[in-house]
């Protein structure tokens, strides 16, 4: 049983989970923006661009035309729409920065964890601070708590005398499950000599996808080692400190 959060605790969660829906929020505008513009031809255009409301006035058509009245109103509006999420986004991950700045000699405690879990090459700050909130700071009893929490455990099929373990069950918290399994898969771009990845590779050497399943809950279960014991996973390549 993971023990009830306090106040702070299920407040520090907050920032992670905001961000993670303006970034929904954020896609969704600039996919909105893309269609509009394919809808006459435009596929060219740079959202990233800081002029980019500017670039609306003298931008055209495939047949050479200026863009519609109200589809520029309409754009306009998305781009800003689109720069306030930015900023929101950066503003959020500013505080987030300056925290973990401020609590830099804090030998313990969730801090302490995310710089810890962000010095692993191929774990960033994002990441690193929202594993730690949802799961990792929550006092689990052991590792297969922690997978049972992330909904990583095996779902049992069983008919007669035959028992076997198929896909992960996702009975648990879809948030941290979804990162995990994205950590995962940078593990195998970033981690190539670690331990668990050389593992992996040989293990599914056959080509069988179940043991793609067994990579995910060893990871959560060496992230979880990591922050409890001081222990980094073997062959794991650190940033300095």
């Amino acid at each position: 049983m993971a023990a009830i959060p306090t106040i702070e605790e299920e407040d520090a969660r907050w920032p992670s989970r905001e961000r993670e829906s303006l970034v929904r929020e954020q896609t969704r505008l600039i996919n909105r923006i893309k269609a509009i513009l394919a809808r006459f031809g435009i596929r060219s255009f740079r959202l990233s661009l800081r002029n980019a409301a500017d670039r609306l006035e003298n931008i055209r058509t495939a047949e050479g035309t200026a863009l519609p009245y109200n589809t520029r109103a309409e754009l306009h509006r998305l781009l800003e729409r689109l720069d306030l999420v930015r900023a929101q986004i950066r503003t959020i991950e500013g505080d987030r920065l300056r925290r973990l700045a401020a609590a830099q000699a804090a030998p313990e405690g969730p801090h302490a964890m995310v710089r810890l879990i962000a010095r692993v090459i191929g774990v960033g700050v994002e990441r690193a601070d929202m594993l730690v909130h949802e799961i990792l700071s929550r006092g689990l009893r052991d590792r297969r708590a922690v997978a049972r929490y992330a909904g990583l455990t095996g779902s049992p099929d069983e008919s007669g005398k035959r028992r076997r373990e198929k896909v992960l069950a996702r009975a648990g918290s879809a948030r941290v499950r979804h990162g995990v399994i994205q950590l995962a898969w940078r593990f195998l771009l970033f981690q190539k000599n670690s331990a668990l990845v050389q593992s992996f590779q040989g293990r599914t050497a056959d080509g069988r996808k179940a043991t793609r399943k067994t990579m995910i809950v060893a990871l959560a279960r060496n992230l979880w080692r990591l922050v409890t014991t001081g222990e980094a996973p073997q062959g794991v390549s650190l940033r300095s400190a």
